[in-house]
């Protein structure tokens, strides 16, 4: 529901914006941006999707060989008491609870592409067990803002970015980005616990953020022991022997268990095709709300009226140049990137700003892209609070990657 008043109004105001421009201001063609990002951003939402076609048959099948080979069950049960508490209303040790994993571990370890695929998986297997097939359920709200905070503890993209710009040091910006990631994953899990009544006291959920937190501070010390250029290089092969260590497992376990695997691989691999195909209306639906905003000038007056408030109120605003990257972040991954890269150019890599915008891409994901695949991927019509809780878990990672950044930079 929510996500219908959003995409309402991100259309609305595209159009008032674009009729206010052409008539106050003379700028004809405005309309004829905004009409050709429709085209342009349901283009877009088309290709993502085919590409998506192949990633999802691949590790949907690799998911399938692990699911017939029992592997995924004995994850299940590897994080069923923390999962168990976090998820109450999902029957301990069942296979979503190791295709969540899977997920999650693939984000933290910046592997994207492999983490799709067992995201939608796990969404599937809590639509299973779902009592109404066309609202979000309390787990799988839990799941998607966890997905959405998009903790990740290598951010290795974002630092091939910096290098591309020229920067001295890419990863003198891995400290804030892991902070700030952590900070709106804590947030999200706070928001939903709080709609859901979840005990945070309770011992093992508790113990394992403690956890999270001490391997976080783990990481930093290693990352400030070790030479930038070769921690980054290291991240690099351990998430790649990870990967390939996890799809040589599976086969293993599928052949000792005498499971036919190219059958089982075939069979995930067309429910990815189908799950790809599946997406293209939701996925297209949410980029040309978005492709219009932007075309629009909505977001640029959004901007210029921020900075305003906030030189009014006597505050510093040197952080303002990176607010449309932070703003474009949940709604767009692409031009949030394109924002990011645009500031480095503009500012210099290893200026505030270049440094502020790096922070803020790796501080949180794609939100309304994320519900928009997720959710359509099950035709989930109602999603509830899921849109609300994790734009709290964005709004707390951007405002602390905007600290972090005076912190550490200013």
């Amino acid at each position: 529901m929510i996500l219908n008043y959003i995409w309402i109004a991100l259309i609305l105001i595209a159009v008032f914006a674009g009729i206010v421009q052409m008539i106050f201001f003379g700028q004809a063609e405005i309309m004829n941006d905004i009409l050709q990002s429709t085209f342009s951003s349901a283009k877009t939402g088309f290709e993502i999707s085919i590409g998506l076609t192949g990633v999802l048959a691949l590790w949907m099948g690799i998911m399938k060989i692990g699911e017939q080979a029992g592997v995924v069950n004995k994850m299940s049960r590897l994080v069923s008491p923390f999962f168990s508490r976090l998820f109450p209303e999902v029957p301990k040790g069942h296979p979503a609870f190791g295709s969540m994993f899977m997920n999650l571990s693939a984000t933290m370890l910046g592997i994207d592409n492999a983490a799709t695929p067992t995201g939608l998986k796990a969404m599937k297997e809590l639509q299973d067990i779902s009592p109404d097939k066309t609202k979000a359920s309390n787990p799988m709200i839990m799941f998607m803002v966890l997905v959405t905070s998009g903790l990740t503890l290598v951010p290795v993209s974002i630092m091939v970015y910096r290098a591309q710009m020229g920067a001295a040091n890419p990863a003198d910006v891995f400290l804030p980005i892991l902070l700030a990631t952590f900070f709106a994953a804590v947030a999200g899990i706070i928001a939903v616990a709080v709609a859901q009544k979840i005990r945070l006291w309770d011992p093992v959920i508790l113990g394992t953020l403690l956890g999270m937190g001490a391997l976080v501070g783990a990481i930093l010390v290693t990352a400030s022991l070790v030479p930038q250029e070769q921690f980054s290089r290291w991240s690099t092969v351990v998430a790649s022997m990870l990967l390939l260590g996890v799809i040589v497992w599976f086969v293993i376990e599928a052949m000792v268990a005498r499971i036919n695997v190219y059958d089982a691989f075939i069979d995930g691999a067309k429910e990815g095709f189908h799950t790809a195909v599946g997406i293209i209306p939701y996925l297209i639906a949410i980029l040309v709300a978005v492709g219009m905003f932007r075309a629009s000038g909505a977001m640029d007056w959004l901007v210029r009226g921020m900075g305003w408030c906030f030189a009014s109120l006597g505050l510093n605003t040197d952080f303002v140049p990176a607010l449309p990257t932070a703003l474009m972040r949940p709604l767009s991954g692409g031009g949030a990137r394109g924002l990011m890269v645009d500031a480095m150019a503009q500012y210099g890599a290893d200026s505030f700003v270049g440094r502020l915008v790096s922070i803020v891409q790796g501080s949180t994901d794609t939100t309304f892209y994320i519900l928009a695949v997720y959710f359509g991927s099950v035709n989930i019509k109602d999603t509830r609070y899921a849109v609300v809780c994790s734009l709290i878990a964005d709004v707390f990672g951007i405002l602390a990657a905007i600290l972090l950044a005076y912190l550490f930079f200013h």
